[in-house]
């Protein structure tokens, strides 16, 4: 049995939140059964399709999120028009920056995706009320920033093909909060096009291609339908990437 669903039944909890993997695993975890009823009054679900925008940069902020499903793509916007993908989160990160007024990226859906979303300020007087939720976002931030470092290493001293072998253990051990990563294959759908996998990572589409062709005919990944990767080993993948145990 899934132990992260232990409570699925507490009738406490609001009935939208008892299996949700954004409550179990993201910030609302740190939540009471008292608190998430209060959050629940002001909560609202959106979906997006692949390609919508859901915050444009400089926009003032009036919600936070949680992600539910899906991937959302941060984009920084330069001086001259270019822009440049900085990041992606996947369920169950939470979306916003507490006590900012302003977004300083574009998030766009990758995929199709889900959210929870809630009004600024419950969440930021919850944030007040509630020191395991103060701590959890800012864990969450510190965890976001031992990712950013790894994928400044990624991005300035790893070979092309380890670039591209990263990318791809990104997408797999983050893509479904409910997959066991240990446990069997991983199969999931490019959030990407290429040449947007190309311009993350700093290289041509081309060498993106031959490097995904590489990994193919090693048998570290399999590729159908040109979008659907399936990853047999795990292990094997992270090895590909550098990435120590």
């Amino acid at each position: 049995m899934n132990t992260a669903r232990k409570d699925i039944h507490n009738s406490d909890i609001p009935a939208i939140c008892r299996a949700c993997e954004a409550r179990h695993k993201g910030i609302c975890g740190a939540l009471t059964p008292e608190q998430l009823t209060k959050l629940n009054k002001y909560t609202k679900q959106y979906s997006y399709q692949s390609g919508n925008e859901l915050l444009s940069a400089g926009e003032d902020v009036h919600r936070y999120s949680n992600i539910l499903r899906g991937v959302v793509k941060l984009s920084k916007l330069l001086a001259d028009g270019r822009q440049q993908i900085v990041g992606l989160q996947f369920a169950p990160d939470f979306m916003g920056r507490p006590f900012r007024d302003q977004s300083n990226v574009i998030a766009d859906a990758a995929t199709d995706v889900r959210v929870c979303s809630f009004p600024r300020s419950v969440m930021e007087d919850m944030i007040r009320e509630s020191p395991d939720l103060e701590h959890k976002l800012h864990e969450q931030a510190l965890d976001e920033l031992d990712e950013a470092r790894d994928w400044m290493l990624t991005l300035g001293r790893k070979s092309a093909s380890e670039k591209v072998a990263s990318f791809l253990f990104l997408i797999a051990s983050h893509i479904d909060p409910e997959i066991d990563v240990h446990e069997g294959s991983i199969e999931f759908e490019l959030p990407l096009k290429r040449s947007n996998i190309a311009d993350f990572l700093g290289l041509t589409i081309e060498t993106v291609s031959r490097q995904i062709t590489k990994l193919r005919k090693a048998g570290v990944i399999q590729v159908e339908n040109n979008r659907t990767v399936v990853v047999p080993d795990l292990e094997r993948l992270r090895s590909a990437c550098e990435i120590e145990s």
